[in-house]
């Protein structure tokens, strides 16, 4: 870092007003980044189309799902794996960031540090709507039919942002403790792999054997799953799948912010 980054000075205490600037700034850096590498939302995309169409007309024939056609019982799971794919991209692009230095330019700044973390996964979500999107307009393509009211559609696409950004501040935390961008993306994998496969999202809990059954249904990514399959085609109750998703990501995010927060000024 130069003599003059080093000398300008620190705003000293920032205010939430302050932080939440800050983190617009960032926010916008980032989306306009995205802008100009468009081919960047496009591989969002790939990996859960291919798996709908595998899933939709390979497997589904032979998949039992309980009280609901396949297709209805598939698209909540690919909308959730999605969502936590667009995650991975947090902790990947922070690793950019710190291999090409633009970490230690935003140090230099007087801006609150939090607002580097804050923004980028606030412009990650926002890209991540767009996906939910497009994945939904996929899977009314494919014959996914939500049968609830309007509200709880929206109310299940709200839920599946919501775990979208707690999944981003831990993706976050994970991309600064690794710092390699190649690292970075196996590592993603690693723990990402386990959470969607082990999961509801796919198969029934019920068809898996003793432990893998057990944490299957208190994986967070069950009952995310569980929770926006009731309020799309109601196949069961929301309440309980609702509110214990909500545990799980209230509890990771207290978390994993602050880990974050503190890694990053560490890096």
């Amino acid at each position: 870092m130069s003599a003059s980054a080093q000398a300008i000075p620190s705003r000293g205490r920032v205010t939430l007003a302050e932080t939440a600037a800050d983190s617009r700034v960032m926010a916008t850096r980032q989306l306009r980044k995205v802008l100009r590498r468009p081919m960047y939302v496009v591989y969002l995309f790939v990996q859960p189309v291919i798996f709908v169409l595998l899933f939709r007309y390979v497997f589904g024939g032979a998949i039992k799902a309980p009280h609901v056609s396949y297709v209805n019982y598939l698209m909540p799971g690919i909308i959730v794996m999605t969502a936590i794919f667009g995650a991975l991209t947090t902790g990947l692009g922070l690793t950019e960031d710190l291999k090409a230095g633009v970490v230690d330019r935003f140090r230099s700044l007087p801006i609150a540090r939090s607002a580097v973390l804050i923004g980028r996964t606030a412009a990650d979500l926002t890209v991540n709507v767009i996906s939910l999107i497009v994945m939904l307009l996929i899977g009314f393509a494919v014959g996914f039919r939500p049968s609830q009211p309007v509200y709880q559609v929206a109310l299940a696409f709200a839920l599946v942002l919501a775990f979208a950004y707690v999944f981003s501040w831990i993706s976050a935390y994970v991309g600064l403790a690794v710092r390699d961008p190649e690292t970075a993306q196996s590592v993603g994998f690693i723990w990402v792999f386990p959470l969607v496969f082990a999961s509801s999202a796919f198969v029934p809990t019920s068809s898996m054997p003793g432990v893998l059954h057990t944490f299957a249904d208190v994986n967070p990514v069950s009952l995310t799953v569980n929770a926006t399959r009731a309020l799309t085609v109601g196949h069961a109750h929301a309440l309980g799948p609702g509110l214990a998703t909500l545990a799980w990501l209230g509890g990771l995010l207290m978390v994993f912010v602050p880990l974050a927060v503190r890694k990053f000024r560490r890096a």
